[in-house]
């Protein structure tokens, strides 16, 4: 993309080109929607496949959440895991938010509600948080998009996240431990194809230990 036109602008400055692709999400072949000016437009990227392979199973019902839903493959995957939970898709990008909905549609899954931040209900509290966060977007603001949702989850849940190692997914790590010290356990729950999946699970309520498991 050129110019100021990044999967993270609110309104891409390419020409809408609608494509499809065949993907795979939860166990079958899906015929979907993508276009230029979103993040990986031509596939489902290494991160989130990686994500998508280490995760469990989401809760059955509640509120879930996909940050930085993009054209929507982690948030299908959930509504389609889960068609009694409500799957939030939240991204700052508006195309992407409609790929996310004409897609949505294509499944025929009515349990996806794709928005901006700042149209989720603030008393909303979530279940689980799968997230390939936008690292690209800067330190910055990165830390302070995570320091607004991973508070959020519910007691004893837990937020996945998937960071490439040479884009600083282990610093990535330490900040979340050292800025949630009460309140979160981070913990790396996998390695793979030079991605870490990161978990952190809110610490009261917590249940069950945490596993770590190597590459």
């Amino acid at each position: 993309m050129a110019g100021t036109d990044h999967y993270f602008s609110p309104d891409p400055a390419s020409g809408f080109v609608p494509r499809e692709i065949s993907v795979r999400l939860a166990g079958a072949e899906r015929r979907l929607t993508t276009a230029p000016g979103v993040f990986s437009p031509e596939r489902i990227d290494t991160g989130t496949q990686v994500l998508l392979s280490h995760v469990p199973a989401p809760p059955p019902g509640g509120h879930l959440l996909d940050l930085g839903c993009g054209w929507g493959p982690i948030a299908l995957t959930l509504a389609l895991e889960s068609p009694r939970a409500t799957v939030w898709a939240v991204d700052v990008n508006q195309r992407a938010l409609d790929l996310v909905r004409v897609n949505a549609e294509r499944l025929g899954l009515s349990n996806i509600t794709a928005c901006t931040p700042d149209h989720v209900p603030t008393d909303l509290r979530f279940l689980t948080i799968w997230s390939n966060p936008p690292i690209r977007v800067g330190k910055s603001e990165l830390h302070d998009m995570l320091a607004t949702w991973l508070p959020r989850l519910e007691e004893g849940s837990d937020a996945w996240l998937v960071v490439a190692r040479n884009l600083g997914s282990d610093s990535l790590q330490r900040w979340l431990q050292g800025e949630f010290p009460q309140d979160l356990a981070v913990t790396r729950a996998a390695t793979h194809k030079g991605y870490r999946v990161l978990r952190a699970r809110r610490r009261t309520g917590m249940t069950a230990a945490i596993d770590v498991v190597a590459e």
